[in-house]
């Protein structure tokens, strides 16, 4: 419909060669119609004053959407939406404008730059068969959508030069303004989709989290520097891409560092879990999926697999093993399908391996409670660039927790609870949970007294603990020492006893020796 008002000084021309054409063709043999068609095409292009561009959502053999395509798609959906008859809403809670709208599959638009008129037309074309190599990633391969952009020819250069790259930038300046941010986890390897997202709602910041300020501020800026790091990761010819290692016992805060990671640079997080991958190539599969501006998370790495031990087999594997084989050669082979053939390898490519640089702004996460466990090689620097220990809270932490819990800047318990911490092991979370109210007519001096109690409470625990570890080395040690003594008296008995054995030969040696010499002149023996 747009195009027949560009058309109106050719649509009779056109239409009047058309007929003629239909008329003469036949009269015109077989063999003398594909020279026809061709000159035909020849001449119709020459009438035809328009050009067309296809934009593809998936470019060649890509397993990516392609960002021009997207950019599009968000340009088109912002400005053109008032012309177009069929539209698609998106919800965006995260953003200032609770609903978005995009333009629906086969629908037309027109747009016009420094007066030039352009038009646009989203299509969507179905295919017989998948396309081979997109099963995985393309969310169902028997569709696949472009835009097709159609314009005057004598326009060519300001479209391609100025018009495309000025419908980028918007695109991406919209999708900025309308981004929510989500929370990935990896489904099933026969999935098509690997990822499967909610949306991303955690509260944490940084101004809410419990540890050392100045360690805070070190982090803080460590992830400014990496965010705009886009220009020294290309000089220094590294990806552009930063590991972190957070450890320290249970409850100590590493999930709630993530998302105030996250929360803070304004990141997906894709929370990986190893243990639903079947091997390295669904890893490097997944690897693909992931976007720009993301957080790979690990989490519990030291259980997700037996990665510290890939090296050597331990005695408790070779014990498993020979229950499975009680179950028979069936049995032990639907076990192994089922367990997750990662390697420590396919790991290390994953982190930092060629197909690491695929994308851009990435930091990979993995958290552990026991950082000895892990393989060296998977936590040097240049795969876990920074080691973060999340330790037990100090006093310092604790007056970060007393604002957020209770809106408290000093108070006369203060005192008391630095002396405690500092002599009691407590995590920011047992911390914090006794310092919520638990009610509404329990105040702030409450919970600050909860807290004492509680942490007296674990510093008799903790010496009742101490007590009893220090009575079992004690008795150990006292066992090793008995045991030392009756190993020497062992030896020394075997000693006494090889000592009269070696005696006993001597002295049969020697009477032996004594009765050759008493021999008689007939040969007898002479005997004492």
């Amino acid at each position: 419909m747009f195009l027949g008002e560009k058309w109106s000084q050719t649509s009779t021309v056109i239409t009047s060669f058309m007929f003629i054409y239909t008329v003469i063709r036949q009269f015109i043999p077989n063999e003398l119609r594909s020279y026809l068609s061709k000159y035909t095409r020849k001449i119709f292009s020459l009438v035809y004053p328009y050009i067309h561009i296809t934009f593809d959502e998936y470019s060649g053999d890509s397993f990516n959407r392609s960002q021009l395509y997207v950019a599009i798609e968000t340009y088109l959906g912002a400005n053109s939406t008032t012309q177009a008859k069929r539209l698609k809403a998106h919800d965006i809670k995260s953003s200032k404008t609770p609903l978005t709208l995009g333009l629906d599959d086969n629908t037309e638009v027109t747009d016009e730059f420094q007066g030039v008129k352009l038009f646009w037309a989203s299509r969507k074309l179905k295919e017989a068969t998948n396309t081979p190599g997109r099963y995985w990633s393309y969310p169902n391969s028997d569709e696949k959508r472009h835009y097709r952009l159609t314009f005057h020819r004598r326009h060519l250069d300001l479209i391609t030069t100025s018009y495309l790259n000025h419908v980028v930038e918007e695109g991406k300046g919209i999708a900025v303004m309308n981004r929510k941010r989500k929370l990935y986890t990896n489904g099933a390897a026969e999935r098509r989709n690997r990822w499967v997202h909610i949306e991303f709602e955690h509260p944490a910041s940084f101004n809410t989290l419990a540890m050392d300020p100045k360690r805070k501020q070190e982090i803080i800026e460590g992830l400014l520097k990496f965010k705009k790091g886009k220009e020294y990761y290309a000089k220094v010819g590294k990806a552009w891409k930063r590991g972190y290692l957070l450890y320290g016992p249970p409850g100590t805060g590493k999930s709630t560092m993530i998302a105030a990671m996250a929360n803070f640079l304004g990141y997906d997080i894709y929370d990986l879990e190893l243990t639903s991958v079947t091997d390295n190539s669904d890893l490097r599969k997944l690897l693909i999926d992931i976007s720009n501006k993301s957080i790979v998370v690990i989490e519990d790495i030291d259980c997700s697999l037996d990665l510290t031990g890939q090296r050597k087999t331990s005695e408790k594997e070779k014990d498993e093993d020979g229950e499975k084989n009680k179950g028979g050669p069936k049995k032990k082979a639907k076990e192994e399908d089922k367990k997750s053939k990662v390697t420590l390898s396919g790991l290390l490519n994953f982190i930092d391996g060629i197909w690491s640089a695929c994308g851009g702004e990435r930091l990979i996460v993995f958290t552990t409670n026991y950082v000895d466990k892990l393989d060296p090689a998977l936590t040097r620097r240049g795969r876990m660039d920074e080691h973060i220990e999340l330790s037990y809270c100090r006093f310092e932490a604790f007056k970060v927790l007393a604002k957020n819990y209770l809106d408290v800047e000093s108070h006369d318990l203060f005192s008391k609870i630095e002396r405690l911490l500092g002599e009691t092991d407590m995590t920011p979370a047992d911390v914090a949970e006794n310092l919520m109210p638990k009610s509404d007519t329990e105040d702030k001096d409450e919970c600050l007294k909860s807290l004492v109690e509680a942490l007296e409470s674990a510093k008799k625990l903790d010496a009742v603990r101490k007590k009893a570890e220090e009575e079992a080395k004690l008795k150990a040690d006292q066992e090793e020492e008995e045991e030392e003594k009756l190993k020497n008296a062992k030896k020394k008995n075997w000693r006494k006893r090889l000592k009269g054995i070696l005696l006993i030969k001597k002295e049969v040696k020697s009477s032996g020796a004594l009765k050759k010499t008493l021999k008689g002149s007939n040969g007898s023996v002479i005997t004492n």
